[in-house]
């Protein structure tokens, strides 16, 4: 930093309060001396009118007085200094002058002026037309205002005049003691007026949190900065549903130009949901509410702004829920794997344990055979899986559901007559996951809950225009009280906290796969879920119509455990 610029950033304050009080009071100074200056010469102007009146109205009273009058006329200045001195004494006026038509004085504060020729040229006007009027001039006292009447003779004929004047050292006088009151006045009014500044910077500061104005600016550069960065819609209205702020992110999911102004668009235009506008009018909170809206389900949170009379608007953010439930879907992914690799790891660790226990006591025979029977039973398995499922995906979730059953003690098979080679590319590997990954967990919780030696069987077959995915336990099959909500979210025949999601996980995906999904009572005693889904798409094959039921195949009825979890 240059060292001008240095020594201007310390002696500039930095204090807003401060500038502000500053700004005021300076403006206060210039306002209060501008006004001074006027009421000043307002004051002047208005007090020389008032002295010269006053002298115009004196002399025309001295010129009506019948004694000075003749006094004039038989040219005794004696009498007519007497009786003008006596009104000059009882008035404020500095001198009163009578003259004749030569401009000879009559009578003047000074005596030795009397008999004089009257000092000035002002007077010729009231001789020669006889009017009465006021002026300025310089006379044997000085500067000063005087007023001329004429003095007429009986015969109404001018036959001198009367000039009564004020000296303007006097009428300066007057004007300092008025100037002396308006400056008092001004310095009562600027500390009124400083005192006034500071209650109203302290007030404004407090009213921004006492934020110094390059805090403001870097709070606004932050929150921009963080808006945009948001990947949900965020919405910021006023009182009456008035748009105030959009980011990015809503500007996208509501079709919105980058460009275009949204400011002082209402609400219900952009995003037309009536919990909205309500929640906004009664002051409520909308929290994780699936609303419609753009052509898509939002999820949607909406907090309301708190004033001092009432709700002064609202934020809400929103995302769509196919985001979301593509973000969940990838959560269980990795949780299923997680779940895989634990209890993979767990097996293995003990039949690890078992073998060397048995070395360690000579039982090599039964060691041995524990390898083999461990390697055969995978073995089928990984050989039926390479020959009907070569999708590793699909290959992998079985597998892992296989050893997920011999940790559990369930007898876990894949119907050796299974077929699934031909998988379309287009087809969600995810959303596969999730169908055979739910329902295989859902026939497990079923067989333990029957509290016997429990099996489930999986058949997977490609033959035809679907792909048809079968889960088949051996458990107490589906309980009549649920089976005509058993897809919905929340369901669940144990009625423990946390369940109610794998079946109604397994319904949207397949719904996202555009086929259906069907349960009845199996060959093994429990729940027999059917899964088709399509190979194509039905605008490919015209053979669908896109609707795509949900639902009990033949009227299950009888006590069933089939776990929705």
């Amino acid at each position: 930093m240059k060292p001008a610029t240095l020594w201007t950033a310390r002696l500039l304050p930095r204090s807003l309060q401060f500038k502000l009080t500053l700004l005021v009071t300076v403006l206060l100074i210039l306002l209060a001396g501008l006004i001074g200056f006027l009421l000043s010469d307002s004051i002047r102007n208005l007090l020389l009118q008032e002295i010269g009146k006053k002298a115009l109205v004196l002399a025309e009273s001295i010129a009506r007085n019948p004694a000075i009058r003749d006094g004039l006329e038989a040219r005794d200045a004696k009498t007519v200094q007497e009786l003008v001195e006596r009104i000059r004494r009882a008035s404020d006026s500095e001198y009163i002058v009578v003259a004749d038509l030569d401009a000879i004085r009559y009578s003047h504060p000074v005596t030795e002026n009397i008999g004089r020729r009257f000092v000035g040229e002002d007077f010729q006007k009231v001789l020669e037309q006889g009017e009465s009027y006021v002026s300025q001039a310089v006379g044997t006292l000085g500067p000063s205002m005087r007023g001329f009447a004429p003095m007429r003779g009986r015969g109404g004929d001018v036959i001198g005049f009367v000039a009564v004047g004020y000296l303007e050292s006097g009428i300066n006088a007057r004007v300092r003691a008025q100037q002396r009151d308006i400056l008092g006045y001004a310095v009562f009014v600027l500390l009124l007026g400083i005192a006034g500044a500071a209650l109203i910077a302290r007030t404004f500061k407090a009213a921004i949190f006492g934020l110094e104005p390059h805090e403001i600016a870097s709070m606004f550069q932050e929150r921009s900065a963080i808006i945009s960065a948001i990947r949900e819609g965020v919405v910021a209205v006023d009182g009456d549903g008035r748009v105030t702020l959009v980011n990015e992110a809503a500007r996208r999911y509501l079709d919105q130009g980058p460009d275009e102004d949204l400011r002082g668009s209402h609400l219900s235009d952009l995003c037309p949901s009536p919990e909205m506008e309500q929640a906004l009018a009664a002051g409520e909170r909308l929290l994780d509410h699936e609303l419609p809206f753009a052509g898509r389900t939002m999820i949607v949170n909406m907090v309301p702004l708190k004033g001092n009379g009432g709700p002064s608007g609202a934020v809400a953010s929103f995302r769509p829920k196919d985001e979301l439930d593509r973000v969940a879907r990838e959560l269980l992914h990795v949780q299923q794997y997680s779940e895989l690799l634990r209890v993979q790891t767990h097996e293995y660790s003990n039949k690890l344990h078992t073998i060397a226990g048995l070395i360690q006591i000579g039982a090599c025979q039964e060691a041995l055979e524990l390898v083999m029977a461990e390697a055969s039973g995978t073995q089928e398995l990984v050989k039926t899986l390479a020959r009907a499922v070569p999708d590793p995906v699909v290959s992998g979730i079985i597998l892992g559901k296989f050893s997920r059953a011999r940790e559990l003690r369930i007898d876990f098979s894949l119907n050796p007559e299974s077929s699934f080679a031909d998988l379309p590319a287009q087809i969600d590997r995810g959303h596969l996951m999730t169908v055979i990954g739910n329902l295989c967990d859902n026939a497990f919780e079923a067989v333990r809950e029957a509290g016997e030696h429990g099996e489930v069987r999986v058949f997977l077959t490609d033959l035809g225009l679907d792909l048809i995915i079968e889960v088949e336990d051996s458990g107490r099959g589906v309980s009549p009280e649920v089976a005509d909500m058993l897809f919905e979210k929340g369901v669940s025949t144990h009625g423990d906290k946390g369940r109610g999601m794998g079946l109604y996980l397994v319904r949207r995906a397949v719904e996202a796969l555009g086929g259906n999904i069907t349960f009845a009572r199996g060959e093994l005693g429990g729940a027999l879920f059917t899964v088709s889904v399509p190979k194509r798409p039905a605008r490919e094959t015209g053979t669908r119509d896109g609707v795509h039921p949900v639902g009990n195949a033949d009227g299950i009825e009888g006590r069933g455990t089939a776990d929705d979890k």
